[in-house]
């Protein structure tokens, strides 16, 4: 989590820094500070809150003067979010300053050994030992900052995106990478430094993306130099022209990025199918599907490992596969994959969904699949993560950034890319005949206009929130390729308006959750027609009888469920196995819309953070 933003050139530092600062507050927001560096005075202000709190003190406590400038925004890990322990940290000598993405794990031992040398502190960070350490390395080793982050980096157990500055060498940053990600903006005479491209668009579309164990020594009177950490040999840097669209990352007339992300469902699903999907020619193209055929279709099984949201949307890729390629599918917690010993052999094919592909949990099962033996397939979302470089081969989902912390356009998207794998691999496989498969493409072709007919249903769904916007509870039920849309239904509300829901297949209801059915339980059913219907109204009736409070999700046209439920939303009617791909949207508009109406933060709800880089 956390973000880092630096810059050092020819302009002023601070309002890079600070609108950098804004564009990362997505990575974490329960502290802030930037500091700056003028040629003679290095000015530091940190504080609890967002940035915005920051940029209220800053500047009308500190001088903002300086082409050199740090800023972090933090999801805390050690130690509380306060003011001290806010980043950037200085060094006891007050000559090092850094900020840190990312978790040092052997904090604790390399404290103790600093305090016996008589290093002090004064936060619970680990990132004030980083800094301590380089400092000690450079004393005692007699070196320059880069040589001493090299050497003192080999000491670190952890995860890390780091930059270093030296008030004794003023045009110089020095930044470093594991696990974390880090850009680097190259520009005319000047650098830019941030944990994704977003801070720097408008200045550059120059960028280099250090890969893990890599670090970069940048300075404005030389070259660029790129270092591997553990042997201190150079590397040649490959700068890559960024795709990134300024108009992406702002809100576009949206109250917020979340709402923005919803209605741009329907483009985002066309932009991840254009060019793959070629209904009237009956071909679906993707390159590394194409070219790992063999893999897929020799497949003992396909394991997919993901986390919260893409954990979701691969358990819809669960049914999908199991349905239309008869390959059987396991679908895993990537956080609790690599430490229960799986059973995984060269006969596995992995597939790894994530949104920001920098989820650490999910590189960790990426690493442990890959040393069994195991083919991996990423689909991810950012161009140049992680996650994408670690794996065999992948698709990215082309939803373009998301800004949100509670996921939307991620989870179509991928949805939609995992569709389309399953659909090729049926078809290669023989296990979907000719009529089906065309009907399935044309029927995916026509899902970005169905959505748009979804969300006409917003202003109806804002009425739906206003009743319901203060229970306490809330219960989601679906069945087959919808109950993970209930599981992700109850996921948002949670995340977003703090209210207590959960998510079960509908036949479990009876199995326990029934008995905490009364007249303050609201529970949402996705009833559509086309999936066990029948069991559903069925389901719906035994949730009447209790006096329950029923908001039944439904395809146009509906009569049965109508009757019995005490608010119906319509979605346009499709195939099963697309279904989730419209009646997430409703689900999506009312946790947006109750959070709203009780004054929530929706973009940035507590406690969380959009890309999780630490374990």
């Amino acid at each position: 989590m956390c973000g880092i933003v630096g810059y050092i050139g020819h302009r002023e530092a601070y309002p890079i820094v600070l609108k950098g600062l804004k564009r990362l507050e997505y990575r974490g927001y329960d502290s802030a500070g930037i500091a700056l560096y003028d040629g003679q005075d290095l000015n530091l202000c940190k504080t609890k809150g967002k940035v915005a709190d920051l940029q209220a003190l800053l500047e009308s406590e500190i001088s903002t003067a300086g082409q050199l400038g740090m800023g972090h925004t933090r999801w805390a890990t050690h130690g509380v979010p306060n003011d001290v322990n806010s980043h950037p940290h200085y060094s006891n000598s007050g000559n090092l300053i850094i900020i840190h993405n990312g978790i040092i794990e052997n904090y604790e031992s390399l404290k103790k050994e600093l305090i016996k040398r008589g290093y002090t502190f004064q936060s619970d960070t680990d990132t004030e030992v980083l800094v301590n350490l380089i400092e000690d390395v450079m004393t005692n080793e007699k070196v320059k900052l880069g040589k001493a982050v090299q050497l003192a980096l080999n000491q670190v157990v952890g995860a890390y995106a780091i930059a270093v500055f030296d008030k004794t060498r003023p045009k110089e940053i020095v930044v470093a990478k594991l696990g974390s990600p880090l850009a680097i903006g190259i520009g005319e005479e000047e650098f830019f430094i941030a944990s994704d491209a977003s801070p720097f668009i408008e200045f550059t579309d120059n960028a280099i993306y250090l890969e893990d164990e890599e670090m970069a020594i940048l300075r404005l009177d030389k070259d660029i130099k790129i270092r591997k950490i553990a042997d201190d040999s150079l590397v040649n840097p490959y700068i890559q022209k960024l795709q990134l669209d300024l108009e992406q990352i702002e809100k576009g007339g949206f109250d917020h990025f979340m709402l923005k992300e919803i209605y741009e469902q329907p483009l985002a699903i066309k932009d991840t199918y254009r060019g793959r999907l070629l209904a009237n020619d009956g071909i679906i193209k993707m390159a590394g599907v194409e070219d790992n055929m063999k893999r897929f279709l020799n497949a003992d099984r396909i394991i997919i490992v993901a986390c919260g949201t893409s954990w979701h949307a691969g358990l819809v890729a669960e049914y999908i596969f199991e349905d239309l390629a008869r390959i059987p599918v396991e679908v895993e917690y990537a956080s609790e994959f690599r430490y229960r010993n799986p059973v995984i052999t060269e006969k596995d094919v992995v597939i790894a969904i994530s949104q920001s592909g920098e989820t650490a949990d999910t590189l960790a099962a990426i690493k442990l699949a890959k040393s069994k033996g195991a083919f991996v397939f990423g689909v991810c979302n950012v161009v140049g993560s992680s996650i994408a470089r670690e794996t065999d081969a992948g698709a990215y989902t082309h939803a373009g950034p998301e800004i949100g912390v509670a996921s939307t356009k991620a989870f179509t998207t991928q949805i939609t890319v995992l569709t389309l794998i399953a659909l090729r691999l049926a078809r290669a496989n023989g296990t979907i005949s000719s009529s089906d498969y065309r009907r399935q493409l044309h029927e995916m072709e026509l899902i970005p206009e169905k959505v748009t007919e979804a969300l006409k249903a917003d202003e109806h769904i804002q009425a739906i929130a206003e009743a319901y916007k203060d229970s306490r509870n809330m219960l989601y039920l679906g069945r087959g390729y919808n109950f993970p849309v209930a599981l992700e239904g109850a996921l948002k509300l949670k995340e977003i308006s703090y209210i207590h829901a959960e998510g079960y297949p509908a036949a479990e209801m009876k199995h326990g959750p029934i008995a905490l059915i009364d007249e303050n339980m609201p529970v949402i059913v996705i009833a559509t027609k086309k999936g066990h219907y029948e069991k559903v109204v069925s389901n719906i009736q035994e949730i009447k009888s209790r006096k329950g409070k029923i908001i039944g999700v439904v395809t146009q046209g509906d009569v049965s469920v109508r009757e019995l439920a005490d608010y119906v939303i319509e979605v346009p009617e499709t195939l099963e196995n697309l279904s989730p791909l419209l009646t997430t949207i409703p689900l999506q508009l009312l946790s947006y819309h109750i959070a709203v109406m009780l004054d929530k933060n929706v973009d940035q709800p507590r406690n969380l953070a959009k890309s999780v880089t630490v374990e």
